[in-house]
């Protein structure tokens, strides 16, 4: 069954979208709006709000229709697949099924310099009250901050044995963040320490797709917190633990 956005009506395909341009407000930005709204498939777009953004930059809001629609059913989605637990059930977990500290490394690499998120997830404190990793009972947590070379997370990772090296990343207008994720990878790669760290990465705009594709264990964005982080980790790390068992029983 194929859906569309709801406005007023159920799948009357009802949007609203905003940007700016770089001209002034005015009648011909408007017109400006207009005209690239319907390049972008809404055929008659109306603009809501236009204002002034500085001299030569004006923002838009536009409403239109879009003809569109999608079949849920056929939609492939990419997520981390792994049972959500709170933290008592990650300690109760590392406790009874990992019997040993687990070991975390986190940063924010390359040039980022925010450290919002990867405090969130590590630091004992936490966000919106879920307590980070460094409160977890069975969890060393080593939070390095940010602007960390690669380089540096590896060897600090080397020194104090960890088990998953968690990288957070601001989006950048560059992409710079997409070179500092993929170095992380090709350094481990010559190294030949790809296999001996679960690798994690997350930000504003990292999905699981995206990290999959960037040679990461697994990506998580908005919305995540030390929890989701953990339960990913410990599960992903007992069953690589069951099938190194299996393989030495073979």
């Amino acid at each position: 069954m194929s859906i569309r956005p709801y406005g007023d009506t159920l799948n009357d395909g009802k949007v609203q979208l905003s940007f700016t341009l770089p001209m002034d407000a005015g009648a011909h930005g408007i017109a400006c709006a207009k005209e690239l709204a319907r390049q972008m498939g809404l055929p008659n777009p109306e603009v809501a709000h236009c204002e002034q953004m500085g001299e030569g930059f004006s923002f838009y809001v536009v409403y239109g229709m879009v003809p569109f629609s999608v079949n849920p059913e056929q939609v492939e989605v990419h997520q981390v697949e792994t049972q959500a637990m709170t933290m008592a059930q990650v300690e109760a977990f590392i406790r009874e099924r990992l019997g040993r500290e687990i070991v975390f490394v986190g940063a924010s690499t390359g040039t980022d310099a925010h450290t919002v998120g990867i405090d969130a997830i590590m630091n004992m404190k936490g966000y919106a009250g879920h307590y980070g990793l460094e409160r977890y009972e069975g969890v060393r947590a080593y939070n390095l901050g940010s602007q960390v070379p690669n380089a540096v997370l590896i060897r600090k990772a080397l020194e104090v044995n960890a088990d998953v090296l968690l990288v957070s990343q601001t989006v950048t207008q560059k992409d710079i963040h997409l070179k500092n994720l993929e170095e992380l990878v090709e350094l481990l790669e010559a190294e030949g320490l790809r296999g001996r760290f679960l690798l994690l990465c997350g930000g504003a705009r990292i999905t699981h797709e995206l990290a999959k594709e960037l040679g990461y264990d697994a990506g998580f964005g908005p919305g995540s917190y030390a929890s989701d982080v953990a339960s990913f980790a410990v599960q992903e790390l007992a069953a690589r633990q069951d099938a190194k068992t299996r393989t030495q029983g073979n």
